[in-house]
């Protein structure tokens, strides 16, 4: 099994490494494709008006001045073109990818890209407190567990347009209780908002910043699964495509 792996935070990322580490428990035949720099939000967002600069940092290795988008795309299409990956994995993200997150992470796009793409995809996230910061990551947690969950998902199948999106909990691994089948959750609305601040000339500048806030973790979704120290597990569509409204319209316009 040919194996492709792409990021967000950057070449040189712990999360990188490790999801290294894991396809070389699948497989031998590893690429690794990634960003020369940190891509964290920029969604599935592509290079369409910058050249993209690639170099070869060892054998297999990349780094490609672009994004995640750009990155899968540079290996399916020119790098593996030969013969392209079998599956694509996304990460390890430092920090969790769910709920709106979703909309917003690079990780989840270098794995919808595969999808596109016609690749079975996994985007792998490992959770922290944001507000206590990265020095605190439980990355064996992800190191633990993260092998066993994507030979299942490998084995179990991934449906063609669809892409899976695995967040493991804040936690050592030995208190993760299991894996808990998801789906999106929704959190405040409230939790992100603007920090103005002025620069030494006080001149303003400002940061999108976020915020604690109260909101319950419904049933079933993937924020309730990392609240109960289980690996989430969220099949995500490539098709947006709301259903029942488009009935609904349906017949509004008939």
């Amino acid at each position: 099994m040919r194996i492709l792996i792409t990021n967000d935070d950057g070449v040189h990322a712990p999360g990188l490494a490790l999801a290294e580490r894991i396809a070389r428990t699948l497989s031998d035949d590893v690429f690794v494709i990634a960003p020369e720099s940190e891509q964290s939000g920029v969604s599935h967002s592509l290079s369409l008006n910058d050249p993209l600069r690639l170099r070869e940092i060892s054998p297999r290795h990349y780094a490609l001045k672009g994004t995640p988008t750009d990155c899968v795309i540079m290996g399916v299409r020119k790098i593996l073109a030969d013969r392209p990956p079998d599956l694509v994995l996304s990460g390890v993200n430092s920090g969790q990818n769910v709920a709106e997150d979703v909309s917003y992470s690079g990780t989840i796009a270098g794995a919808m890209e595969g999808a596109i793409l016609g690749i079975p995809s996994i985007a792998l996230s490992q959770v922290y407190d944001f507000f206590v910061g990265r020095a605190k990551i439980h990355w064996s947690c992800a190191e633990t567990h993260a092998a066993a969950t994507v030979k299942k998902l490998v084995e179990a199948g991934i449906p063609p347009n669809v892409l899976m999106n695995v967040n493991f909990p804040d936690c050592p691994p030995g208190e993760v209780r299991g894996v808990a089948l998801t789906v999106q959750g929704r959190r405040s609305n409230d939790l992100m908002h603007i920090d103005a601040r002025k620069d030494g000339r006080g001149i303003p500048y400002y940061w999108i910043s976020f915020q604690r806030g109260n909101f319950t973790a419904g049933h079933g979704t993937d924020l309730e699964a990392l609240e109960q120290n289980k690996i989430s597990v969220t099949p995500l569509r490539v098709d947006f495509t709301d259903r029942p409204t488009l009935t609904r319209l349906a017949a509004a316009f008939e």
